[in-house]
């Protein structure tokens, strides 16, 4: 089953475009949990446990389990292998490098660590993305409208657009999509019919601020998988007491309803 065929079952099944950022930082994690790899594995798994009934994907950022060293490394390997297959992970890895280091860094994160899709930079254009696209089963989001102030530095006025329309082309196995952020709803409309329909990912809307309901208008492109709404630190550090991962799912599931009640309205 190809990604976009298990995010589809996701989203029809549970009604639900939210996506889960999973992005562990030691000192936000509840204080009663050991720190050591068996504690941040159970952090992160209590996490999936309680809001997987919510959530249409999950998504492990690389770079706060890289920060860990080997044992970080093992971590996100196991938490991967012990998320639901049927439910996708995107690895937020953001690679981006010349053809044959990318087909290196392709084979990492679809065959060692076994992710369903991958976030990637299209600044050295196709053929460094060539080997991710050539996974025709899994997704690839390439970066295109990021939420970070520093964006407007290389992505505004225009660069934004130029992105969309090559994904657009490189699109040859329908795998692609775009990260889309949330805090500059006015361009997403832009980038939208730029590149026709394809999904985005969006990031931005829970502690960055986004408007949501700007962000749904602006990106709705009528096919069953406009976007994916990502929230990471107001989901996972919901709380910080015992019940944390109940929290956790609370606010997994409020998210998850504030965008389908936007919906409705659209």
């Amino acid at each position: 089953m190809t990604f976009f065929e298990k995010l589809e079952n996701q989203v029809c099944t549970k009604q639900s475009y939210l996506c889960v950022g999973l992005d562990p930082v030691w000192e936000k994690i509840p204080q009663h949990l050991p720190r050591t790899q068996e504690g941040l594995l159970e952090f992160l798994l209590m996490i999936v446990e309680k809001t997987k009934a919510h959530a249409a994907v999950f998504k492990p950022n690389f770079a706060y389990f890289e920060v860990l060293g080997v044992s970080g490394m093992e971590v996100l390997q196991e938490l991967i292998r012990k998320i639901p297959p049927e439910i996708p992970v995107i690895g937020d890895a953001k690679r981006g490098d010349v053809g044959h280091s990318a087909k290196m860094y392709a084979k990492s994160v679809f065959e060692t660590f076994g992710c369903d899709a991958v976030t990637v930079t299209p600044y050295q254009g196709q053929d460094a993305l060539q080997p991710f696209f050539d996974f025709p089963d899994r997704g690839v989001f390439v970066l295109c409208l990021t939420s970070n102030p520093g964006a407007a530095d290389f992505q505004l006025p225009d660069l934004h657009l130029q992105v969309a329309k090559k994904v657009k082309e490189w699109n040859v196995e329908g795998n692609a999509g775009l990260v889309v952020g949330a805090t500059r709803p006015e361009y997403i409309a832009e980038v939208r019919k730029s590149c026709g329909q394809m999904p985005f990912l969006i990031p931005g809307v829970g502690a960055q601020g986004g408007d949501l309901e700007k962000t749904l208008i602006a990106a709705e492109d009528g096919s069953k998988i406009p976007y994916l709404i990502n929230a990471s630190r107001s989901i996972l550090y919901a709380a910080s007491e015992e019940d944390y991962a109940k929290q956790a799912g609370n606010a997994a599931k409020n998210l998850r309803d504030q965008i389908n009640s936007c919906r409705s309205n659209l």
